[in-house]
């Protein structure tokens, strides 16, 4: 198989702590270029795969290829070809955005001057500005900017804008955009789903230690098989096979109390449903319709929402 245009590749990764399986037989490609939205319930196996792939956990078994190279024949020159952005990064409170990108700057051997990372993530204003005055969304992209302190090929992010308001949310967006129109390539776990949506080329949903799915947003959510879901609540309703018999439906599922149709013409579907619910002797207490979204495919193949433990 030829592999030049990928930038990562795992084949059967497997890891097991004690008697938990945390990746089971996992696959994954991310190509050159591309931002990869890596998506799953917690447990799934996102962040252990991530550290594998980063070289901070080793496998137990299974191949990894990080642009054609392994860590155990070239472990110091993929160091120097990944950028890693942490959830999380803790500076010193007194030290000042251009003081913390020097020091990290100074790392490398080479990669972007002090300036143009400063300015490559939009903190201009902010370089004599000490960290323990910069807001949530200043401190994840000076993190950015540290990241990106050795010219990397490759940049993980693991959840980059979990409490930042929608504002800095965007300001960093803007910042991946242009790092993937550079020739970028990007890892991504999020626990949004319009962010996986904005910025993923493709998406890889893990369930289990697994791959469970992964295509173009698009693919994903054509695959549910209708263009859109109705959502409905009631008192009494038709019995599941009869729901499924009605016009257009694709898929039933339920969250909670709540019964969802994914239907490809809703306005085919509906009166027959409220048909079916009266003749049931009940009465609806909700409903909803939506064009098809990651979400609703999320929930079609794991049974949870992105959000839920």
């Amino acid at each position: 198989m030829n592999t030049d245009g990928l930038a990562i590749r795992c084949r059967g990764l497997h890891k097991r702590f004690g008697g938990t399986v945390a990746v089971k037989a996992l696959d994954l490609e991310v190509r050159r270029g591309e931002c990869l939205g890596l998506l799953g319930p917690n447990g799934a196996g996102k962040t252990t795969t991530i550290e594998i792939l980063e070289g901070l956990q080793e496998r137990d078994g299974g191949e990894v290829e990080i642009l054609g190279m392994t860590w155990e024949r070239e472990p110091q020159r993929i160091r120097e070809r990944l950028g890693v952005q942490l959830q999380e990064s803790e500076f010193p409170d007194r030290a000042t955005t251009e003081e913390i990108v020097r020091l990290f700057r100074s790392f490398y051997p080479r990669g972007p001057s002090v300036d143009e990372l400063i300015g490559f993530v939009q903190l201009e204003e902010k370089r004599s500005t000490q960290v323990r005055h910069l807001s949530g969304g200043q401190r994840q992209r000076l993190s950015v900017a540290c990241a990106l302190a050795g010219d990397p090929a490759i940049l993980f992010l693991d959840e980059p804008t979990t409490g930042l308001d929608p504002q800095s949310r965007r300001q960093l967006w803007d910042v991946c955009e242009a790092f993937k129109a550079r020739g970028g390539t990007i890892l991504l776990t999020t626990h949004f789903m319009d962010e996986a949506e904005y910025l993923a080329d493709r998406i890889a949903i893990l369930d289990h230690g697994e791959t469970i799915a992964a295509g173009t947003p698009g693919e994903l959510i054509q695959g549910l098989g209708g263009a859109h879901v109705i959502e409905f609540a009631s008192t009494a309703a038709p019995s599941d096979d009869a729901l499924r018999a009605l016009p257009g439906v694709s898929r039933l599922r339920r969250r909670g109390d709540a019964v969802l149709l994914t239907v490809d013409e809703p306005h085919l579907a509906l009166p027959p449903l409220l048909a079916g619910v009266a003749s049931a002797g009940g009465a609806l207490t909700a409903l909803t319709t939506h064009r098809a979204t990651l979400d609703d495919v999320f929930l079609a193949l794991t049974g949870r929402g992105l959000r839920e433990d």
